[in-house]
């Protein structure tokens, strides 16, 4: 949905009048998404076994044929929009079969792209009727080729950012507004609602021993957390800093040093804009698991899977400036400016092609 947001953006900023997002599945679905989504947050915690199933299961065996169910999954809600809009285009950023397979059952030529959001390939992306791919790397490229994908049809652009992430802003304003000091290290613990990270009180008094780091904890909509960390911030005013959510987070993200997170594609995107060192915490086994150790390989971040070791890896790397600079100019080397302008900009052209070719073949019978 952030991507979506960040789609509609540009489309409205490259002059669209007529831009409707629609949550399909929800839409279409509104119990079974509520249910998929508690299993999906569960999967932090207790669930991991069964999501490790799903995902590697359905990826392995996945043919769209055989999933008549999830096949047929928002067709209704799909037909009244399309009835409603009439759309030229449609942009999925969320792997829902029944866009593309609307063309097979009504024959109707509706230019179809796909934009994926993670740095990994899932099969249940791929479709014959997807007019083209929009990826964050050469190596999803790789993979979609690998199983049939003509490379004319993937293009690597990387994945739709909000643009704050692009735009330069002082450090300074920063460092000052969050009252944090520019002479010493930060760590930015995006500790979040979904229970990504325990023990987080306990990991902040173990780090605050050394004088020279500075935390700061963004606990989201997860207020139990933040007022946890209350009285241990008012007994270390100067060096941890207790946030709920966060609307700027850029600026956070300008200063820190490295940061804890979930290897989500978004907020890994977002880290390889500004050049933020990551250390990811146990990854669910799926697309994070995958982003995570794609972003290892690549040098850019440390994967820890026992909590026993996060003290040690976080206090190891902030003492490492060789090894902070090194991750930092790895994971910067993922990024791809614009990325918003350069999928709309191609997606209007290659509409455009669709169109006169479906006209051509038209007149040609």
């Amino acid at each position: 949905m952030q991507v979506a947001k960040t789609l509609y953006d540009e489309c409205k900023s490259q002059g669209f009048e007529h831009v409707i997002v629609s949550n399909l599945y929800q839409e279409s679905n509104p119990i079974v998404s509520e249910v998929t989504q508690y299993l999906y947050l569960k999967s932090f915690s207790i669930g991991k076994q069964f999501y490790r199933l799903f995902y590697y299961g359905v990826d392995k065996i996945y043919n769209k044929r055989k999933f008549n169910i999830y096949l047929k999954m928002g067709n209704k809600r799909l037909d009244e929009l399309i009835q409603l809009h009439n759309p030229d285009i449609i942009i999925i950023t969320f792997p829902m079969i029944v866009v593309p397979e609307y063309r097979n059952k009504t024959g109707k030529v509706i230019p179809t792209f796909n934009v994926m959001t993670d740095f990994c390939l899932h099969k249940i992306w791929v479709h014959e009727n997807i007019d083209r791919y929009y990826v964050a790397t050469d190596y999803v490229k790789q993979k979609l080729v690998e199983i049939g994908t003509h490379p004319s049809d993937v293009k690597v652009t990387g994945i739709p950012i909000r643009p704050q992430f692009e735009v330069d802003v002082p450090k300074s304003i920063i460092y000052k507004k969050y009252g944090l000091s520019s002479d010493k290290k930060v760590l930015l613990i995006m500790a979040g609602a979904h229970g990504v990270l325990k023990n987080v009180k306990e990991l902040c008094e173990a780090l605050l021993l050394d004088s020279e780091v500075q935390i700061v904890v963004v606990c989201g909509k997860n207020a139990a957390l933040k007022q946890s960390l209350s009285e241990l911030e008012q007994a270390h005013p100067n060096q941890l800093k207790a946030l709920g959510y966060v609307e700027q987070i850029d600026e956070l993200f300008r200063v820190t040093d490295c940061m804890i997170t979930k290897p989500g594609g978004i907020t890994l995107t977002e880290a390889t804009a500004i050049g933020v060192p990551v250390i990811l915490y146990k990854p669910v086994p799926g697309q994070e698991k995958e982003n995570a150790l794609f972003f290892e390989d690549y040098g850019a971040a440390i994967v820890i899977n026992r909590h026993e070791d996060i003290l040690e890896s976080v206090t190891n790397l902030l003492q490492d400036e060789e090894k902070l600079e090194s991750m930092k100019q790895n994971i910067k080397k993922l990024h791809l400016k614009q990325s918003s302008q350069t999928i709309l900009e191609d997606i209007v052209e290659q509409s455009d092609l669709i169109m006169s070719n479906k006209s051509y073949a038209q007149a040609l019978s």
